[in-house]
């Protein structure tokens, strides 16, 4: 986690390892902050957020870089909603470039690069693919394959060609890199460590993430203290839905 903008020490409230190819989720409280860490610089840590009070209100990709006119999100910006209110801010980051664009890798990409096989042909090299996961993840919370959307690809580094094409450069940040994301509303977030979806290699590898919730104070980058006109306004439409709560 990134501690370098704390104005005092955090309380941790959870530390978890997350291995390779497994899968996180939990109801992160508003104000809270989620800190990803990855670990060995390997990229590969796809994330899901929703409305907690109301899952059908869920990070929306498209709203969030066209929001912002930014496809490399990093502190100080936000995550939008489909309902344009703000789900969480980006306060801290040092790992520099996180993928809004690629979405999630399913048996068949995964298939493609890795040979194909089935678990049992592998024993035990089962190659976990990001769908998979996230499914598995929002059926812990009565919640299905028809509830994903294009997740945000933390440490991972896409860009997009002239002619549209998006390449995959590589994880981004090197080990130890953080990105702190704060709650602005109750959150229920989706984790999955698996490689990006464009990964060419053919060896399925990734390695661990670390997830840490935790209390903070006051942070130096503060989207919601300095606002650009966009973020305001979706500030102020979450804040509109708190009250009435």
């Amino acid at each position: 986690m990134n501690d370098s903008n704390d104005a005092t020490m955090p309380t941790v409230i959870t530390d978890d390892l997350l291995s390779p190819g497994a899968y996180w989720t939990g109801r992160v409280g508003r104000g809270r902050t989620i800190s990803f860490t990855d670990v060995e610089g390997t990229g590969g840590v796809s994330v899901l957020l929703y409305n907690a009070a109301e899952p059908s209100e869920r990070y929306n990709a498209p709203d969030t870089v066209k929001i912002q006119n930014q496809i490399f999100l990093t502190a100080g910006m936000v995550l939008f909603s489909d309902m344009g209110r703000v789900l969480c801010s980006i306060t801290g980051d040092t790992g520099g470039h996180h993928d809004t664009l690629a979405g999630a890798s399913d048996a068949g990409t995964v298939d493609s690069a890795s040979h194909g096989g089935t678990y049992q042909e592998r024993h035990n090299e089962r190659h976990v693919n990001t769908r998979d996961n996230l499914i598995a993840a929002l059926g812990r919370h009565g919640l299905d394959r028809r509830d994903i959307v294009p997740p945000f690809n933390l440490f991972d580094r896409v860009e997009v060609e002239p002619d549209g094409r998006f390449t995959w450069v590589g994880p981004g940040g090197g080990p130890g890199a953080t990105i702190d994301l704060r709650a602005e509303i109750d959150l229920l977030v989706v984790v999955s460590n698996t490689p990006h979806a464009l990964d060419p290699s053919p060896q399925w590898a990734t390695g661990p993430a670390r997830i840490t919730v935790l209390d903070r104070g006051p942070v130096a980058t503060d989207p919601r203290t300095d606002p650009t006109p966009e973020q305001a306004r979706g500030f102020e439409n979450t804040d509109r839905l708190l009250a009435l709560a």
